[in-house]
């Protein structure tokens, strides 16, 4: 049998909906040893122009497509050492399109365990099973016919004992047969339910565990309707033992189903065979169906969450550094005090010291004089604070500064996210790179130099560790290793990396290059000096041509021998450059030169780029990245974006008015909206449905992560200390139609995957759930989440609702409709606003959504590591016995409930990639290394 793996390119085009031929190309380019970023860059012509993100998605399916191509050949080879294998099933298993199908085909002929079927075949019962399947004459009487098969050597005392092994295989044929799975398994998406309860532990109170997953204590959900953060919440419950879940379906439909397939509709044996699907149902198939149910949709689960890590991830890490400004950094604590370093505008220490800004009137004074001291020594333009435990109180202190002693020195601060900094602290890197210093102040380094330049600080940390991201702790490590990694390589290629400044942290991301070849590259500078050429990286070990190809085209040399080394272009287009150089008339030194350079922009610009690639025969891609090279040599893409939002005072709940507008910068975004940092303790959270007044598809891109944002408070909720905003204008009206919220911020431009379709224009209620008749309350057995859809509202219908009678309120009287319903559950629960109030606009967002959803996401604390309700990490803190404990909310009942009759199939073991987890959205701004830092959660 020929072993060659063969896979349908085409068709993997058809489902990416991409170009057939730039498909073929790029995997044949793939193939060829070249690198994502190099055929991103340098291949564009060939590829028909695919992006990154499009190249990765041909890399993914191939692999998988790979996969079930060779996973065919060991089944085709398993079956045909059987001698069971016949033209039509290779026919079927060649046909198959996914692993399931695979798999159920080649169930009848997998290897099995003892089970009790092959225990009643070692018995000698299998012929009677054939007779009971085929009506066979000689089963006619069943009880006399399995007397035949009673044999005290065997183990089969009785008939009855005959026919029970005879079940087992027969059960164990139907539970085999492939088109039984199919049909449920196509019955189980459409129907099935996933429902959760909560173990009891009979005398035994709610524990601190438990109380973390009371959302779950009774949930039921569609499966197509449960987000991805509620499969993960529900694993961690899971695996907590605090809760069961079960996949469960319609009992009726289920057995029908079965019954058709299996059992003749005149089979003399009806009733016995109806008895052994039973038993396959419940003891085979419907377990075996439930664990399938759930690894796929834990796997899509994860799968999302890790898309969400990556695409903060690359918003974070291509914020544009802030360039040219002498730092003083500030690591805050409170017991051990904060942590500063004045940096250089090369991120070089210069001074240290200890800050006591809690506790006595005396430490915080002298902790004030000294920052007074080191910025007028070291000429301080920037403040960078961290974001952890005790970050406010030096924002207080900072904010007190600026309008007083430091007033003439224009200083502001700037608020950075200092996740992973314990871990860089501790790391090789940076005992390589400050070993006169603490580990303490190695953090407060690293606080600093992500705000000169984030991308080549946040690269010696584990992608991991650096905390954007929804249940990353959750997720199989291999897969959400490879994704960041992946992520780091893209955006240290886009950016491109400056060979002579380099840490070796950055340079081993670059394309064709390993931390081998990286730290070569150094120890060549070290003992030679800056690189002046691009051919002199052949001079550095392990730097051989294939190396070199991937490579140089992402290395620039500035103030080198030659100005093309300082472009992206690739040393193999030079020729190409210099001759669209000498058509304008023009020379490359002169790129370097400012005034010459403004007219070789004035040429380039009237190029026809489609007459001279046919001229000079090359594509129109690549000279239309040469040419944009020549309008901005050596650019950094970061430098388009704004700078991060400068402060000079802090925010205090007591000062926030309904309506205010504040700027704010963006922390984390995930479905169902984003976290705003406006100088509260804790975060804002703008819902999905306040980013835009017209239609938002993805909320990913209508806004990133770093992203300097203009907010209005929407709602205040001075009880619990808690600010919802919004991004819509008060007064503007709802753009209806309007495909909105595609990010106008060039960061997006590398981040965006241009294959996605355009979504048919919907309308619908703010919290993405549809239009629905006024008054029809909630849908039923759900917490009606569904992620990030958002759809335009409709104008208010001022229609005012007819209130209760006093009957119906003691239940004297039927109440009306599901609004009245709605109505008797507010006054019950204690929630009805209609007496004595008009309903406010600000309310019309759904309770239910924006609640459960959103600001108990925002507002629980937590500790980091522990299990608990949603939560955003905002503030790391560093001292762990300084962690503020956070409040609970009650948890809301599920007022309507599905009360049909379902089959239920209990699993006896979770998916076993799990890692418990809370209970909602978790963004986790620390990794497990930084667990031993508090938090104070949003």
């Amino acid at each position: 049998m020929s072993s060659t793996t063969v896979i349908d390119l085409r068709r993997i085009a058809k489902q990416l909906g991409l170009p057939e031929e730039g498909v073929l190309a790029a995997v044949q380019l793939i193939d060829e040893g070249n690198t994502v970023p190099f055929i991103t860059r340098y291949r564009r012509d060939q590829t028909s122009g695919l992006d990154e993100l499009q190249l990765r998605s041909i890399t993914g399916a191939v692999g998988k497509a790979r996969q079930l191509a060779d996973r065919k050949q060991t089944i085709l080879r398993t079956i045909e050492g059987q001698g069971k294998l016949t033209p039509e099933l290779r026919e079927e298993i060649d046909a198959a399109q996914n692993t399931k199908v695979l798999e159920d085909l080649y169930l009848p002929f997998k290897p099995k365990r003892l089970s009790l079927a092959e225990q009643a075949k070692q018995k000698r019962l299998e012929p009677l099973a054939r007779e009971i399947i085929a009506a066979d004459s000689q089963a006619a009487d069943l009880e006399k016919r399995a007397a035949d098969f009673v044999d005290d050597d065997s183990g089969v005392a009785t008939a009855a004992d005959a026919l029970l092994g005879v079940g087992h295989i027969i059960a164990d044929l139907f539970s085999s047969r492939a088109d039984v799975r199919q049909r449920l398994r196509k019955l189980l998406f459409q129907k099935a339910r996933l429902r959760s309860l909560r173990i009891e532990t009979p005398g035994k109170a709610l524990t601190k565990t438990a109380k973390h997953f009371r959302d779950y204590f009774d949930f039921d959900e569609h499966l197509q309707k449960v987000p991805p953060h509620r499969v993960l919440a529900m694993n961690r419950g899971e695996r907590a033992k605090v809760l069961r879940v079960r996949v469960e379906g319609p009992t009726e439909e289920i057995q029908t189903i079965v019954d058709e397939l299996v059992i003749p509709t005149d089979h003399p044996h009806a009733d016995f065979l109806k008895g052994c699907c039973r038993d396959a149902l419940s003891r085979l198939i419907l377990p075996s169906l439930e664990r399938e149910v759930r690894r796929e949709m834990t796997d899509a689960s994860e799968e999302h969450a890790i898309a969400v890590f990556a695409r903060n991830l690359r918003n974070l890490l291509l914020q544009p550094p802030v360039a040219g400004r002498i730092v003083l950094a500030i690591d805050p604590g409170f017991k051990s005090g904060c942590k500063a370093v004045v940096l250089d505008s090369c991120g070089n220490p210069l001074a240290r010291d200890i800050l006591h800004v809690v506790g006595k009137v005396e430490q915080k004074t002298a902790a004030a004089a000294r920052i007074v001291e080191l910025v007028r020594e070291h000429g301080c333009n920037v403040i960078a604070v961290g974001n952890g435990t005790a970050g406010r109180e030096v924002e207080s202190l900072l904010s007190e500064l600026i309008v007083g002693d430091l007033q003439e020195h224009n200083v502001a601060y700037v608020i950075v996210n200092e996740a992973g900094a314990s871990v860089y602290s501790t790391s090789q890197y940076a005992r390589e790179e400050l070993p006169d210093f603490e580990a303490a102040y190695r953090g407060a380094v690293s606080i600093g130099r992500r705000l000169l330049d984030p991308l080549s600080e946040l690269v010696k940390i584990e992608p991991a560790n650096i905390g954007v991201g929804l249940y990353q702790h959750d997720v199989k490590a291999r897969h959400l290793h490879a994704s960041l990694d992946a992520v780091v390589e893209g955006c240290v290629n886009y950016v491109g990396v400056d060979v002579n400044t380099a840490s070796p942290a950055l340079l081993r991301y670059v394309a064709g290059l390993n931390q081998a070849v990286a730290k070569g590259i150094i120890d060549w500078r070290a003992a030679k000096g800056p690189f002046t050429s691009r051919e002199q990286f052949r001079e550095v070990p392990g730097f051989g041509d294939a190396a070199f190809v991937q490579a140089v085209g992402f290395l620039k040399i500035s103030e080198g021998t030659n100005p093309l080394d300082a472009t992206r272009i690739h040393p193999e287009s030079y020729q190409v450059a210099e001759r669209v150089l000498e058509k304008i008339g023009a020379s490359s030194a002169e790129l370097v030169d400012r005034e010459k350079h403004q007219k070789i922009s004035d040429a380039v610009g009237e190029i026809d780029l489609t007459s001279m690639a046919d001229e000079l025969s090359v594509g129109r891609l690549l000279l239309a990245d040469i040419v944009e090279q020549f309008l901005r040599p050596g650019r950094d893409p970061r430098e388009d974006l704004p700078e991060p939002l400068f402060k000079q005072g802090v925010l205090k709940f007591e000062d926030l008015e309904v309506g205010m507008e504040l700027r704010g910068s963006v922390l984390n975004v995930v479905d169902f909206g984003a976290f705003v940092d406006i100088g509260l303790h804790d975060s804002g959270l703008v819902h999905v449905s306040q980013l835009s007044s017209g239609f938002i598809r993805d909320p990913y891109a209508a806004v990133v992560v770093g992203q300097s944002v203009k907010v209005w408070v929407l709602e205040l909720d001075k009880t619990r200390r808690r600010v919802a905003l919004t991004m819509i204008k008060p007064g503007t009206k709802p753009v209806h139609g309007a495909s909105r919220g595609r990010s106008q911020n060039p960061r997006n431009k590398f981040a965006a995957n241009s294959t996605q379709k355009k979504s048919a224009e919907t309308k619908g209620s703010p919290s993405g759930r549809g239009q629905r008749k006024p008054g029809s309350g909630p849908r039923k057995g759900t917490k009606q989440d569904r992620g990030g859809r958002t759809y335009t509202s409709r104008p208010d219908r001022k229609k005012a609702k007819k209130p209760l009678t006093d009957e119906m309120k003691t239940g004297q009287a039927p109440l009306r409709t599901f609004g009245d319903l709605k109505q008797f559950f507010d006054i019950q629960t204690g929630t009805d606003d209609s007496a004595g109030k008009k309903p406010s606009k600000k309310k019309k967002l759904n309770k239910e959504v924006q609640e459960a959803d959103s600001a108990e996401a925002t507002n629980h604390s937590v500790t980091q590591g522990s299990l608990d309700e949603p939560h955003v990490q905002h503030v790391a803190a560093k001292d762990s016995e300084d962690t503020p404990a956070g409040a609970e909310s009650p948890v809301k009942p599920n007022l309507l409930q599905d009360s049909k009759k379902n089959i239920s199939v209990e699993s006896e073991k979770g998916p076993s990639s799990q890692v418990p987890d809370a209970t909602a959205p978790t963004l986790e701004q620390q990794s497990g290394e930084d667990s031993s830092k508090d938090t104070s959660q949003q």
